[in-house]
């Protein structure tokens, strides 16, 4: 079954893991998934396995990888082999298949659907916008002041609504974390959002001087990036740069 999962030139690293195989590249959605696994190591002990996808050599263009989909994290311990795209995605599967005490998650509907409804508000709202920013900020042809302007302000937005929900400006409660009860409870909503707005500055066009407006959320940033398995997450073996 395995043989007609991976192809001839599937990676040996790749095709000879066992358990949890993550393929990655070390970008903000990268990020996400290599802090969730180093978080369940911590927490349970998961052992699991990467390999580093080269984008210099065009390997998110070869068939093998396309195969595995895109964004990949691949669980061994299904027959065959099942495989994950989409990092928000991953995340979730993570949370079901390894997290067993709902440590990164809640047993509560309502709590659950809140971590959701931030989880999905990131990959949907948050992350494309950023991701064009950056893009038109670092790898453009040309400038294009339009776009650029059009980002930034959109980006600066998200990040309003995150500093409302987390200064609890119409609650009266501030927040730790973004999903939960009371100051919330640190999740993949957390994990899903936190690698990206970290990132703030890549795009060269956000100023610490714009951030003073998001006291909440920098504080947020700076309680998240305190984690270990957020650093182990971040390390540098996940970049080639």
């Amino acid at each position: 079954m395995a043989s007609k999962f991976y192809l001839d030139d599937t990676p040996e690293d790749v095709k000879d893991a066992k358990g949890l195989h993550m393929v990655t590249l070390g970008t903000p959605n990268g990020k996400k998934v290599q802090i969730m696994l180093e978080e369940l190591k911590e927490k349970y002990g998961t052992e699991f396995t990467f390999t580093m996808l080269d984008i210099r050599t065009n390997d998110q263009k070869k068939d093998w990888f396309l195969r595995l989909n895109p964004n990949v994290l691949i669980d061994n311990t299904k027959t065959p082999p099942f495989s994950v795209m989409e990092t928000s995605a991953e995340l979730l599967y993570l949370l079901k298949e390894f997290d067993k005490e709902d440590e990164f998650g809640f047993k509560d509907e309502l709590e659950r659907n809140q971590c959701l409804q931030w989880l999905f508000f990131w990959h949907g709202s948050g992350a494309p916008i950023e991701g064009q920013l950056n893009w038109f900020s670092k790898m453009a042809p040309s400038v294009d002041e339009l776009a650029i302007n059009r980002f930034k302000n959109e980006v600066m937005r998200v990040f309003g609504v995150l500093e409302i929900h987390l200064s609890g400006k119409y609650t009266g409660e501030t927040r730790d974390y973004l999903a939960g009860n009371g100051n919330g409870r640190y999740s993949v909503a957390d994990i899903g959002t936190w690698p990206w707005v970290s990132g703030w500055d890549f795009s060269g066009q956000i100023k610490e001087e714009d951030m003073k407006q998001f006291p909440h959320m920098v504080k947020w940033l700076e309680r998240i990036g305190e984690r270990s398995a957020v650093k182990k997450g971040c390390d540098k073996k996940y970049q080639f740069w």
